[in-house]
């Protein structure tokens, strides 16, 4: 096969998009989500994986916390990953890491970024779906549930374990 051939053939393979996030908490649990202002809703920090930089979806996550609230975390462990059909767009795979406990002192250096984001909250367990509803909250439930229960990552599809 040469390689404009090869160059082809990827020409016609289907295509996915990815993103990564990272569950942030605080010392009594509650997780940091952001309010985008360029749709409806809040989520957690997090976003598009550069795969055409070559990206990792960990790199991905680390840099769209350092973007998106001022804080460099380190992504953990891998909590979710998801597989999110769209009826207007390809499908995303999304990645949820552990980003840890933050302290109070680095919780008060959060910077959002203002092309983006408008607000920031902590938010109990039992609050989460209320502000990210459908797919995205039972996703950071499932997440969440991997770091209270100790167990593995968790494989879902539109936010529901499956296997």
């Amino acid at each position: 096969m040469t390689t404009h051939d090869y160059a082809t053939y990827i020409a016609t393979l289907p295509r996915v998009l990815a993103g990564a996030a990272t569950l942030i908490r605080d010392g009594r649990g509650r997780v940091l989500l952001v309010r985008p202002n360029y749709r409806d809703g809040w989520a957690l920090p997090g976003g598009t994986i550069e795969s055409d930089q070559g990206e990792t979806p960990r790199q991905a996550a680390r840099r769209e916390s350092l973007e998106e609230i001022g804080l460099d975390v380190s992504p953990g462990r891998l909590l979710a990953i998801d597989w999110v059909p769209g009826p207007d767009r390809p499908p995303i795979v999304a990645y949820v890491y552990d980003g840890g406990v933050l302290a109070e002192d680095r919780l008060k250096a959060i910077r959002l970024q203002e092309e983006e984001l408008i607000d920031w909250r902590l938010v109990p367990r039992d609050e989460l779906t209320a502000y990210l509803p459908g797919q995205l909250g039972h996703r950071v439930l499932a997440a969440f549930d991997v770091l209270t229960t100790g167990a593995g990552t968790v494989e879902l599809e539109n936010g529901r374990a499956v296997g």
